[in-house]
Formats: structure tokens, sequence, C-alpha cells
């Protein structure tokens, strides 16, 4: 299953991976984890932190091609390293990169009152702009404060999609995270961080849909590829 949006297509790799397909071509994962094997290469990938489950080499290599460009944060930039053939770019929570098709722009992504990812590290999450549609990957976090400067994205007329983790404990619960789609006026959530025996579980997937549907936000769960 997948969604596309003014030509800009949107699958569900599985956990918190995703794989963004623009109309020229380009191909763009995000945090790809167990990814299947009929998936090819990619002009880009995006890892949003270090841990196992986001920043996988042997799914990155699997993945890239010579030249694929991967953007990183910092504290994944050693992982990268062992790649050969590949272009790195190191990105910290307020850069802008211009791809020329689509600009993308790192955000903080971190829990509060929790340790499993905190401010101080860095982690990130993503915010993809092609020219009629923007697509969140929130990264693993917890409704914090900088989400409410994206809410006017939701309000302008474009087509603006959200990415949210729902398993609870490490990062948002469905609940949450419905709270966060509703306040950022997406015209579609979808869920992630689930199902790959990490966290989470298709339950959480269902709730949030529910959740949204109670804050009259449409969302949808896709089903991995």
């Amino acid at each position: 299953m997948k969604v596309e949006i003014n030509n800009v297509k949107i699958e569900f790799l599985g956990h918190s991976g995703f794989l963004i397909s623009d109309g020229d071509g380009k191909k763009i994962a995000v945090d790809p984890f167990n990814v299947s094997e009929n998936i090819g290469k990619v002009d880009f990938i995006f890892i949003t932190h270090s841990h196992y489950d986001h920043c996988s080499i042997k799914d990155i290599e699997k993945l890239s091609k010579p030249g694929t460009v991967i953007v990183v944060p910092a504290d994944a930039q050693s992982k990268i390293t062992r790649i050969e053939k590949v272009s790195m770019e190191v990105i910290e929570a307020g850069d802008e990169i211009d791809f020329e098709k689509f600009k993308v722009e790192a955000l903080p992504a971190y829990n509060i009152g929790k340790e499993y990812h905190t401010k101080e590290d860095g982690f990130i999450g993503y915010l993809f702009k092609f020219d009629k549609i923007i697509i969140y990957h929130s990264g693993d976090t917890d409704n914090i404060p900088e989400m409410q400067k994206l809410s006017g994205y939701g309000k302008h007329g474009q087509e603006f999609v959200a990415l949210l983790p729902v398993s609870g404990k490490y990062v948002m619960t469905p609940d949450e995270a419905a709270e966060v789609a509703k306040m950022l006026n997406v015209s579609l959530a979808i869920p992630m961080h689930y199902g790959a025996g990490v966290a989470g579980t298709i339950d959480d997937a269902k709730k949030f849909v529910e959740a949204c549907k109670q804050n009259e936000v449409y969302a949808q769960i896709l089903e991995k590829i």
C-alpha cells in the first residue's frame, strides 16, 4: 500500500522507515531497518539518529549505490564512514539543505522526562519540502514545543503529511501522537515506530488512527512493502 499526493509517493518500509519517491524518479529512504530485498537502490538516505533501529548499516548498504547521498546528525557520522562510494552530509537541528528538487530542514527530536532520547543528544526529525507537499518525519520524539512552529504549514493550503511514532515508552503514545497531528493541522497522519519487534504493535497504530478520527484528523496505516 502506498500514498501518492501531488506526484510524491510515500511507502512504508517498516518500523520508522519510509520510501519517498518524487515525480522525477528520485528515491529517498528514511531510517531503513530490516527492509525487504526488493526495494532497490535509492538516491538519498536520511538518518534521524544513531540507534540501531534507525541507523542500520546493513540496510543502508543494501539501499546504497555509488553516489547515494546519506544525511545524518553528528552522532551517526562515525557509522557512515564505513560505507564506501557514498556522499555523506552532516546536519543538525535548524539546518536546511537544498537538493534542487526538494529542500530538507532538520528539526529537534527528543523525549520530555525520559532518558532515551535527550535534547542534548542532538537527535533530529526531517521536514521534506517539495513543490506541492511537505512531509514531516518526526524521528523518535515526544510532543515537544518546537513542533508548534510547524502548525502553519497545514493552514496555508499546502498538503502536509506527518509521520509520527506511536509505540509509547521511547516515543509518544497513540493518543499523544494524535494530539500532535491535530495541532499540526495535517492533511494526512501516518503512524510509525511499531511492528518490528523493537517497540509497539499494529494495535498501537490502530489506536492512533482511531484517536485521530476522534480529533477529526485523517490518518492511515500503510502496509510494509
